[in-house]
């Protein structure tokens, strides 16, 4: 009889037991055997398969002490020696999806092979997606089922050392690769065929992925511009003088979130932009151009809008995936509304 297959599996604070939002920046811990939605899992595997371990990590934790949370899961991989690491599954949480991926990403490394599951639109398939296999699921954790139906035999099967077949075979999410296969037909015989059946009705499949574009139904307008309360998004990039908090240039894995309740404007001493995308100089001579708090202000005073929100948001827009865009929108949208916030403007580059 083979030997059994050893399992790894990563989970955030919420699923690992620890906690809630309030916990999302725990690091990283490791618990004996099978946790929470682990449980489920190991039955899924079946026998000949044991979770031997549950590495946990907050999702503020991973995404914004990144390389600490990735060292740290590495040093337990090299500690543990799995076949296969099975991370999430994430479904829609944004920072969830993205640290599944890390968590995978570090497997990878190590020649350990990995698995993760989350919806198609989570932030973490556009990370990801080029270098593990993930699963697609529902938006919600009652999908959960049904996810770990899926994920179980694929798991089992890189971790026995075998090699999956096309995503649309295996029933993975495609990681966009184009290789060189014959099909059989010249592909204009195929063209024709795919013609003629839309022209007759008849089902039909496109060699060719097509993602429709997303159509948001515009907000209602403010009823009260003089008692609402105003906040500002920025993709322009605005920092903190030096970069402290280590903002990356282009294609933004987070955004970052300041304090701005006891300033009346932004000062060149104490912002600045970091973005690859435009020709910095200029804004740096004056961060308002990027982010105009003191013009707002001047608004405030007027009493022509209510109130400037407390907190700015900034990242760099350049070169970063619809998706991942689309994750940090619904994580700052959350936030803004937890905050009062009735509008925002947001500032492009």
């Amino acid at each position: 009889m083979s030997a059994s297959l050893r399992v790894v599996h990563y989970v955030n604070q919420f699923f690992g037991g620890i906690g809630g939002e309030v916990q999302a920046n725990v690091g990283v811990s490791v618990k004996t055997g099978a946790v929470g939605p682990g449980r489920a899992l190991e039955a899924a595997l079946g026998d000949g398969a044991r979770i031997e371990a549950t590495i946990i990590c907050g999702d503020n934790f991973a995404s914004d002490h990144a390389d600490d949370a990735a060292r740290t899961i590495g040093a337990e991989l090299d500690r543990l020696k799995p076949d296969v690491l099975v991370a999430g599954p994430a479904f829609a949480s944004g920072r969830y999806g993205l640290a599944c991926a890390l968590a995978c990403r570090v497997a990878r490394l190590r020649s350990i092979a990995a698995i993760t599951a989350m919806h198609p639109d989570n932030p973490g398939v556009s990370s990801g997606r080029r270098e593990t296999c993930i699963v697609p699921t529902g938006s919600a954790t009652t999908s959960m089922p049904a996810a770990l139906a899926a994920i179980a035999p694929l798991a089992r099967r890189l971790g026995r050392g075998e090699k999956l077949g096309p995503a649309e075979v295996e029933g993975y999410i495609g990681s966009g690769v184009r290789r060189v296969h014959d099909r059989g037909r010249p592909g204009y015989q195929r063209a024709l065929d795919m013609l003629l059946d839309k022209l007759h009705g008849r089902p039909f499949r496109s060699e060719v992925p097509y993602a429709a574009p997303e159509r948001v139904t515009p907000a209602p307008p403010i009823a009260d511009l003089s008692r609402a309360r105003i906040a500002m998004v920025t993709t322009g990039g605005l920092v903190r003088k030096g970069n402290p908090d280590k903002q990356v240039s282009a294609n933004a894995v987070r955004y970052h979130r300041h304090t701005v309740a006891e300033l009346e404007s932004l000062s060149p001493q104490e912002w600045e932009a970091y973005h690859a995308g435009y020709f910095n100089h200029i804004v740096n001579s004056n961060p308002n151009y990027i982010l105009p708090l003191s013009f707002l202000r001047d608004l405030e005073r007027q009493g022509k809008v209510g109130r400037v929100h407390e907190h700015i948001y900034a990242l760099p827009g350049v070169s970063t995936p619809v998706a991942v865009s689309m994750g940090h929108g619904r994580s700052i949208a959350a936030d803004l509304k937890a905050g009062g916030v009735e509008g925002v403007l947001l500032v492009a580059t």
